[in-house]
Formats: C-alpha cells, sequence, structure tokens
C-alpha cells in the first residue's frame, strides 16, 4: 500500500504545527487508499548540513548515522505532505535543512503542502515547491493554506473551518494519486538502505 510522510517542518518552541500535523494525521487516517505516518523533524535532530559530499553525487553513501537513519525514514515512504510555518517569507531552516540532506530518497515522489502563518504559508510554499523540484519530487498544486488571523483561534488554538478541511481532502487525493503513479518510476531506480 502507497505510504505517505507527513512531515512537521517546524522544531520551534510553542510551534503551531504539532496542532496541524495531527489535524493532517487524523483526517488522512480515515482513508484506505494509503497508510499515513507523522515524521517530526524534533525526532529526527539534524545538525546544519554536515555531509562533506553532495547528497546529488553520493549515491547514498552517507558518513554520518544520523544521515543514514535520515535516509532510512525517507526512503520508507512513496510521498509527503509537508506541514510547513512561514518564516520571512520562507520555510523554516531545519526544513530547508533536512530535504538538503538527501537526493535519491526524495526522487519520484509526490509532495503535497499544508501550511500556516499570517499570509497561510504562502510565501514559504513557493519557495518549497523550487527545492522539491530541484530534488525531483512531482509537487501536487493543491494547497492548503491556513492563515493564522482566521483558523487559529488568538493566533495560538488551531481551529480549522470546514473549507481548510475539503481543501486537505482535496490535496490528499492529489498526494496519494500522485505517489501511486509514480510508482514504476521508483521502482525502476530503487533506493536502498543507506550505506556506510
Amino acid at each position: 500500500m502507497t505510504k505517505i510522510g507527513i512531515i512537521l517542518g517546524s522544531t520551534r518552541p510553542g510551534r503551531r504545527g504539532e496542532q496541524v500535523a495531527r489535524w493532517v494525521h487524523e483526517r488522512a487516517s480515515h482513508r484506505t487508499d494509503a497508510e499515513f505516518a507523522v515524521v517530526d523533524l524534533l525526532d529526527h535532530p539534524l545538525p546544519h548540513l554536515d555531509e562533506p559530499a553532495s547528497a546529488m553525487l553520493s549515491a547514498g553513501r552517507y558518513q554520518h548515522e544520523h544521515t543514514r537513519a535520515w535516509a532510512d525514514t525517507i526512503a520508507s515512504f512513496d510521498g509527503f505532505v509537508i506541514v510547513t510555518p512561514e518564516y520571512n517569507h520562507s520555510a523554516p531552516g531545519v526544513l530547508k535543512d533536512a530535504l538538503d540532506y538527501l537526493y535519491a530518497e526524495w526522487n519520484n515522489k509526490a509532495a503535497g503542502f499544508v501550511s500556516y502563518g499570517i499570509a497561510g504559508g504562502a510565501r514559504a510554499v513557493e519557495q518549497l515547491r523550487l527545492v522539491c523540484g530541484a530534488l525531483q519530487m512531482a509537487d501536487v498544486a493543491p494547497q492548503v493554506a491556513l492563515p493564522l488571523q482566521t483558523e487559529f483561534e488568538d493566533y495560538t488554538v488551531f481551529r480549522p473551518g470546514p473549507h481548510s478541511a475539503g481543501a486537505l481532502d482535496t490535496l490528499l487525493d492529489h498526494v496519494v494519486a500522485w505517489s501511486t503513479a509514480l510508482a514504476p518510476l521508483r521502482a525502476a531506480t530503487p533506493v536502498t538502505a543507506a550505506a556506510t
């Protein structure tokens, strides 16, 4: 069965993303066309990129254990929903770093975005779409943008409206469909467990 990772892309204390990722996972868990799991970057404490070789050129041969563990986690999924805040018109550095650590493990997988912030996180997603393209990921067009003013009570407690739930369902439809459609490409270039 298709397996989708819900990447919680913020590690900041007091982050709102935990509520958002939990909501995404709860809605997704009712589906029967894929399995979903939350991938919290707090559980994968990566230092600033410290691999001496480019991930594009390393062919899965990583020097550090933390990179190998991260590679194994990402390789196990067929697609992703990335939950991201917007910091200064872009995505959090920890999320960009996590993406940059790997290459082949991201290839030929779908990505969808659930973002939040003053402008709904839209500008962070604009940046992430460029990164995903460079990683040979298929970013789906539907997006869930959650403005702090309307989707969070007192800018803090997540209270999604019905329109957001509908947008999430559409996003999940696309991520699952694209992840499934890309399966032959992944099968043609399988990614094995990270080498030492």
